[in-house]
Formats: C-alpha cells, structure tokens, sequence
C-alpha cells in the first residue's frame, strides 16, 4: 500500500539548482519485519540518493553504547556482545553522486596475489535496514547505472511486490566474489553527540617477487551528527596494530583530503580508505578531532575493529 501523501519527493538532481519538486515516485510503508527483496528501489534515510538492493547481508554489530549501557545492569556483559542486523548491497543511481556525501567507489579488491591491478566496482554501497526508505519509481528508466541491466531484469511475475529481480548473472557475481563483498561485522561507538560506524572488508594478498605477502583491507566509515550542533573534523589520528607486533600511528588533517562540516541539514559524511599489514590479522583504533562554531575542540573515537582473513560464507 503506497503512502499517497508522500508522493511529491524532491529530486536529488536539482541540487545546487534553482530548487523544485519533482516526481520521482511513490514512497511504500517501511518494512518492520523481514528483508527487502533484490530489485526493490529506495531512497537512503540518511543521504537521500536513490538506489536499488542487489542482495541482503546479516552482519554482527557491535555497538558500543549498548555494550557499556548493558554493562552498567549486567556485570556479565562484555565487548564481545553484538546484535544481529540485516544490510545490502546496493546500487546507487549515479544522477545523485554529485550531491550525496557518499565515496560512491565503496568495493575494492585485488585481482590476485602476483598482479597489482586494483578493481574498484564504482555506485556501490552497504545500506542498513533501518536506512532503506522503499519507493515504487515512476520514471521510464528507473534508475541510472552501467550495472543494472546486467544484474536485474524485469520481474515476469506482473503482481509481485518489486518490478525487477536478479539475474543469474548477479548471483554468478555474488559467488565469485563473495568473499571480498562480505558484511560481517559492524562496529558503532557515540562520543559527545557524535556516532562513528565502521566495517572492514579483506580485499586480497600481494605477493612481492621476493615471496614477501601484503595483505590489503578496506574500511569503511560513516561519521554522523546526533546533536544538530554543527562540528567540522579537522583531524585523524589511527592506532594500527599487526599480529607481527608492530604498532603504527598515523595522523593527519580531514579525512580523504576533505574536513566535512557536519550540521542539522547535512548531518553525516560517509567515506572508505585502505590499509596494508604484513600479517594477516591486526587491529585498527583512533580518534576524529572535531570543532565547535565557537572553535573549541573535542575527540571523538573510532571503535576498534578486526583486520581479519574470513572463509566466506553465505549471506
């Protein structure tokens, strides 16, 4: 059942234009239980893009708020503790990558240990559950990337739910590339109003001439505004730990050559980076160095989070 008095949706594609409404499609009723469908359009809570679920994940997430929340009842509770949620695999439509605060290029991985080539797969994102606005859209062409006629073809079932479904050429991709696609923990902490989300892919293994092994991840993070004060980051400071035992620090200003403002009207920043060990596993921990309108400063933490080899597994 389609919410009629939110029809009129104001297009992304007119940002930074003079600004109109203009009819994208009919907004449905979020789902409360249960999973979207691959083929079915939304728009994102948070960033407003459109975009289109290719396939479900259900990751682990840790958040640390209610770990030390629980703790405070429950002398039990540990840092171990996590929670099941559902997130996606999803296309972005590209009309919006210009006005969205999304590194649109979101999955990276090595082609194979003794080649350097780095495929980067660009409108792809990981969207939560709670995240997904559901939408039927009106447009002919509904929505706009290279990869959509590849993975999804029109539903032959004319009375179901979502007008497209996968291909097979979609679920071919999903297996062959399962592992570096692969959702499996989530790591979320707030500190003074601010909440940072971050998930770690494995991307592959590089092996020098020498036989000497790199071992490469992405990251992912999401930096959002609970409070509406507006706040710029200004600084990054990582503590990267290897199974070998080395330690590395890194600071620096912004975060991939941007210091995002965060306000009431544009309340988060989401971006990915990578990281290179010489062991197969490690440890990532840090800080973003956050300043008031009025210049006073504050840190907020990036929750520790695994650098980890993970067998896949089904989604």
């Amino acid at each position: 059942m389609h919410l009629r008095a939110l029809r009129r949706l104001y297009s992304a594609a007119t940002f930074g234009k003079t600004p109109k409404l203009v009819e994208v499609g009919h907004l449905d009723v979020p789902k409360v239980q249960g999973k979207y469908q691959s083929g079915q359009f939304f728009l994102h809570r948070i960033f407003g893009y459109r975009g289109v679920i290719l396939f479900p994940w259900v990751a682990r997430l840790f958040d640390r708020d209610a770990i030390f929340a629980k703790r405070d009842d429950d002398n039990n509770a540990d840092s171990g503790s996590f929670r099941s949620e559902i997130y996606y695999q999803a296309l972005i439509d590209v009309r919006d990558f210009p006005h969205i605060r999304v590194n649109p290029e979101a999955v990276t991985f090595l082609a194979s240990q003794r080649e350097s080539t780095l495929y980067s797969l660009p409108g792809l994102d990981y969207v939560g559950h709670e995240d997904v606005v559901p939408y039927c859209p009106s447009e002919k062409e509904s929505l706009h990337h290279d990869l959509f006629d590849k993975f999804l073809e029109p539903n032959p079932n004319k009375s179901a739910d979502v007008p497209f479904v996968a291909r097979e050429s979609l679920l071919s991709w999903q297996s062959k590339n399962h592992q570096w696609l692969q959702l499996t923990d989530v790591h979320r902490q707030i500190t003074s109003g601010i909440r940072v989300t971050v998930t770690a892919f494995y991307m592959g293994c590089r092996q020098s001439q020498q036989g000497h092994s790199t071992y490469w991840w992405r990251y992912s993070i999401r930096i959002e505004n609970m409070i509406g004060e507006q706040v710029q980051l200004r600084e990054r400071h990582w503590s990267i730990y290897s199974l070998t035992g080395t330690m590395e620090t890194v600071r620096g200003r912004g975060v991939v050559g941007q210091e995002p403002i965060l306000t009431a009207k544009s309340p988060a920043f989401q971006y990915s980076s990578h990281v290179s060990l010489q062991a197969s596993s490690g440890h990532m921990w840090g800080t973003f160095r956050m300043e008031r309108q009025d210049g006073s400063t504050f840190d907020c933490r990036i929750p520790p989070f695994a650098l980890e080899i993970r067998e896949a597994s089904s989604g």
